[in-house]
């Protein structure tokens, strides 16, 4: 069993996901974890005493195997986490993601430019393994004004879809919006313009 074979084991083995692993030139080693995603559960956040566990159960861990490093940092994936899985995408679905597509999409009649990479919107399921992300390309709303009808149907008509599939990303992020308000549910059925 390789050490990361054995990390992996140890950070399940303590209730938490390995979300990764990476390793740099200096020494750092840096372990990434996370909360088990459970449908339907309230979301759990990884703390400061969760991180605390693991980096115990790692240095114990990396003494008895020899593992070589100089610092080992534990922390959570944070607001701009990475999506790797389908599993993210369905835990993060009608959550705002940034994208990043391996080649321009290349449709010209869209309203898109052809040479467009980059887009954030809301993740929707379209199908088993097919994704997309909605957004608007009107200005947003500001809070408090009321939208009157012709801003309305201007907001509509500025809705625009994308879909996708693995093999067209290169990255997909949670967008790292904060509100210093707290954390709202999710408003399933409702697309914010942003």
């Amino acid at each position: 069993m390789s050490w990361q074979d054995a990390v992996k084991t140890s950070v399940t083995g303590l209730g938490y996901d390995l979300v990764e692993i990476e390793r740099s030139a200096a020494g750092l080693l840096r372990i990434t974890i996370d909360m088990p995603y459970v449908p339907g559960q309230p979301e759990q956040l990884v703390t400061v005493e969760d991180c605390e566990i693991v980096t115990k159960q790692l240095q114990f861990l990396f003494e008895v195997e020899n593992v070589d490093y100089h610092r080992l940092e534990v922390g959570s994936p944070g607001i701009d986490r990475l999506l790797r899985h389908d599993a993210d995408f369905e835990r993060f679905a009608g959550e705002v993601i940034d994208v990043v597509l391996k080649e321009p999409i290349g449709v010209t009649d869209s309203g898109i430019s052809a040479n467009r990479k980059k887009f954030r919107g809301e993740l929707e399921a379209v199908e088993p393994g097919k994704w997309q992300i909605v957004w608007s390309d009107a200005p947003p709303v500001k809070p408090g004004v009321k939208i009157g009808k012709k801003r309305a149907a201007a907001i509509a008509e500025a809705m625009r879809a994308l879909q996708f599939e693995w093999a067209d990303l290169r990255e997909a992020r949670l967008a790292p919006i904060v509100d210093f308000q707290g954390r709202k549910p999710k408003n399933k059925g409702t697309a914010e313009a942003n």
